[in-house]
């Protein structure tokens, strides 16, 4: 009897391995504080440079997050934001070299390159990091 005891032990302990090693995901509130920890927003603006533009980041449901140099710029869609997700590629259709508040970005499908939406972006705000006094 013992050693049936034993083997369904085991067999528990490996159905729940999976449960147990499960990880963690924050939250997109969590992901977007850990982004902008130690930077302090600035004002508000309606449009960026996209020739400065370094890279882009989706925060899923939330935002997305453009790097121009040392700067942030947050942008929390006015529209459509519960469609972001890691699975989306950003497709802008800009005239000129700015991307402004009243442009949408079109959401393609990474895995099957099919439309997923659109967000209607928003305003851009600032985060840098604060300057070390002396």
């Amino acid at each position: 009897m013992k050693p049936i005891l034993a083997t369904m032990l085991a067999g528990a302990a490996l159905l729940a391995a999976p449960v147990a090693n499960a990880r963690h995901r924050d939250t997109p509130e969590q992901q977007l504080a850990k982004l902008l920890d130690g930077r302090v927003a600035g004002k508000p603006v309606d449009c960026i440079s996209l020739d400065r533009a370094g890279s882009s980041q989706i925060i899923d449901g939330k935002a997305i997050v453009y790097t121009l140099g040392n700067t942030l710029y947050v942008n929390q869609p006015r529209g459509g934001a519960e469609q972001l997700d890691d699975n989306s590629i950003l497709v802008t259709n800009t005239f000129g070299s700015q991307l402004c508040s009243i442009d949408t970005v079109r959401l393609i499908d990474r895995n099957s390159y099919f439309p997923r939406g659109f967000v209607s972006l928003g305003e851009f705000v600032p985060y840098t990091k604060p300057k070390k006094s002396n």
